[in-house]
């Protein structure tokens, strides 16, 4: 009768341990999911490129990290790749570059980019433009965008609402991992 009480002693504390073994990592696993939570809501984001709007630089299918933080302190560069809601809708996510800064004129003549008169020197750009646009003066807090595909890009050119309002920019594209790893910049 002893060793049955010892043997159902032992079944309860096996059953314990197991127990304890649970909660420890389900504690692991919920801390795990709360800082995966709050990195993608207010450090990164990961994205995947739908379309071909940035081919060459970042190719359809392709996924980043865009950096929720770049402009928390300095303002959005020229050259920027940036991940942004789209003006016409204020839900969509978009990706493209910075053309024009705040209080800048942009347009395109004979397949080039002028910013304020000037061509702007884009080594990103595989071919010309084909059509005409603009002039676009930008104002004040918001930024002229276009792909580096420019033929084959919905973009600051063709919307309602041309300008990204920088409260409407969620980052920075710095790099991409997948397929292969490059930086951005």
């Amino acid at each position: 009768m002893e060793l049955k009480r010892n043997r159902r002693g032992n079944g309860n504390e096996k059953r314990m341990r197991i127990l304890h073994e649970v909660l420890d990592w389900s504690r692991v696993i919920a801390t795990g999911l709360a800082l995966a939570f709050v990195i993608s809501n207010t450090l990164i984001a990961n994205a995947q490129v739908p379309t071909g709007s940035m081919e060459e630089t970042i190719m359809p299918g392709s996924r980043i990290i865009i950096n929720r933080l770049a402009y928390m302190s300095k303002e959005p560069s020229r050259g920027d790749i940036i991940s942004f809601y789209y003006p016409d809708d204020g839900k969509s996510v978009y990706l493209k570059r910075v053309i024009g800064l705040p209080g800048e004129s942009v347009e395109g003549r004979e397949g080039r980019v002028y910013v304020d008169g000037a061509v702007l020197d884009e080594e990103y750009v595989e071919e010309a433009v084909s059509a005409d646009f603009g002039p676009f003066l930008i104002p004040s807090g918001s930024y002229f965008v276009m792909g580096d595909n420019r033929n084959n890009s919905w973009d600051s050119r063709y919307w309602e609402n041309p300008y990204v309002e920088k409260d409407e920019i969620i980052g920075r594209a710095e790099f991409e991992y997948f397929p292969e790893f490059k930086w951005f910049r």
